[in-house]
């Protein structure tokens, strides 16, 4: 079993927070718009990242991550990128993808909006952590925690972080 750590649309601001809640995972993933190099190596020097580049992420950071991946984990097949859509409403470059190849899981940011729902037609679900950074319309900064076991997902958690802007509570 692996414990997921998720995490998208950090915008160059990494709550310290995020490190108590990512505590009991094996593995963090970010979804995209990191924002800043010393984001993604905090997040890499406390768990293995596996990580996407996402529309305002610059040069160095996108030789350093993919726009997609694909990879198999406990049995489970996930696809990661930053702006895909979502169920009944994805963009036409992941749209051929996903339909190409469907994943177990599949997983994107960009929109800000926290969503974890099936994909009925292609039998898969989709997660979209919503967003950790101050930047952006969304209200409250989220994360997800959650388990890949013997080809299940489980045990999702969603984690509200507070509002956007706000200082961190002590």
């Amino acid at each position: 079993m692996k414990r997921i750590g998720l995490i998208s649309d950090t915008h160059s601001h990494l709550e310290d927070s995020v490190f108590k809640y990512f505590e009991p995972c094996d593995e963090i993933w970010h979804a995209g718009d990191i924002g800043d190099a010393r984001v993604a190596d905090r997040l890499a020097a406390f768990r293995p990242l596996r990580a996407v580049y996402g529309n305002i992420d610059d040069g160095p950071l996108r030789r350093r991550f993919p726009e997609d991946l694909r990879f198999s984990i406990e049995g489970v097949e996930v696809f990661m990128t930053h702006i895909g859509g979502y169920p009944g409403r994805y963009n036409r470059r992941v749209w051929a993808l996903l339909q190409e190849n469907p994943p177990d899981l599949y997983i994107c940011g960009h929109s800000h909006i926290l969503k974890v729902m099936p994909d009925k037609k292609l039998n898969f679900l989709h997660v979209n952590p919503g967003a950790a950074g101050n930047h952006g319309f969304h209200q409250v900064k989220t994360i997800v925690r959650f388990a890949v076991d013997q080809g299940k997902l489980k045990d999702f958690e969603v984690i509200e972080l507070g509002k956007r802007g706000a200082l961190p509570a002590e």
